[in-house]
């Protein structure tokens, strides 16, 4: 039993700084403020150490502002790898090209359905801004690509080919192209732009070779001498992070953050610890599980690191 480390109380002033907050949320001893400042700690020493860094997400918080935080993060080369689900690629392209709104969780989804809007979460998506956006813009695009004469694309370097053909700095594929950082999407089928790579093969013989990807994770991790990872929410994206990494005998430094419950035995409620048992994080890591909803957390984990470095 410890007891020579005294709860101190948090005290905020107009001069008080993110970094200043961090450091006394932690101090602060209760309850996830002090896995919020340990966040802050870990990424700041991702980024410092300059670690081979891996960010995973679900496609979701792209369909709000949160977006902004994940373009911020690849346009400023934070990190060497992303991870995530097709469905970050339908938001991020359909938000170039047309806008979501402001919506609400109780609206009645039997009205919003006949009048051609999708809800997610408390986010309005208009058929017109979403579905029919992405057909009309992404055929000509994988025409474009197809007349190149490509005809075998992993998933990173389908979303560079999008990618140089983007014109807009606040979408993340666009900076993901011009930064040369891979963009993964294991599972490429699973969302609106899976759906049009689909329909555009059935007349063109083009392959999206997944092993590709697979084979590009397999040379990251072995030849980085240290890796960290954000992971953001749990299923297919920090599972493809949290496995590879194992082979290398597991991650130094993970920050995760998750809503999800750890009893319902789920990878997505599975806290970072559970990984330290299967090797997919390093017995000596760096790591925090925080608990709570991203869109509120990361964008305040990402002023405190960015403040302090």
């Amino acid at each position: 039993m410890n007891l020579d480390k005294p709860v101190k109380d948090i005290s905020i002033t107009p001069a008080t700084s993110f970094a200043n907050l961090s450091e006394q949320m932690f101090e602060s001893g209760g309850f996830t403020a002090q896995k919020f400042s340990m966040g802050v700690t870990i990424l700041r020493k991702m980024f410092e150490e300059k670690c081979t860094n891996f960010l995973s997400f679900p496609a979701c918080i792209i369909a709000t502002g949160t977006r902004g935080i994940i373009r911020d993060m690849v346009k400023n080369k934070q990190f060497d790898a992303v991870i995530t689900t097709c469905g970050t690629l339908d938001h991020d392209l359909a938000r170039i090209w047309r806008d979501y709104y402001h919506g609400s969780w109780e609206a009645d989804d039997r009205k919003l359905h006949q009048e051609g809007v999708n809800r997610l979460g408390n986010i309005f998506i208009p058929n017109e801004c979403y579905g029919e956006i992405l057909e009309s813009k992404l055929m000509s695009i994988l025409e474009e690509i197809y007349e190149a004469g490509t005809r075998r694309l992993s998933t990173y370097e389908l979303i560079w080919e999008i990618g140089d053909r983007l014109d807009d700095e606040n979408s993340i594929i666009y900076w993901a192209a011009r930064n040369r950082i891979p963009v993964i999407i294991p599972g490429i089928t699973d969302g609106s732009v899976g759906s049009q790579i689909f329909f555009f093969a059935q007349d063109h013989d083009l392959t999206i070779d997944v092993l590709k990807d697979e084979k590009l994770l397999s040379d990251i991790v072995f030849e980085a001498e240290k890796t960290g990872a954000l992971m953001i929410g749990g299923g297919i994206s920090k599972h493809h992070t949290i496995w590879w990494n194992q082979f290398r005998g597991g991650l130094d430094y993970a920050v995760y953050v998750t809503t999800a419950p750890e009893w319902d035995g789920s990878l997505s409620g599975a806290r970072v610890r559970e990984a330290v048992s299967w090797g997919k994080v390093r017995e000596d890591a760096s790591y925090v599980t925080i608990e709570g909803d991203a869109t509120l957390i990361l964008p305040f984990i990402y002023a405190g690191v960015m403040q302090e470095l």
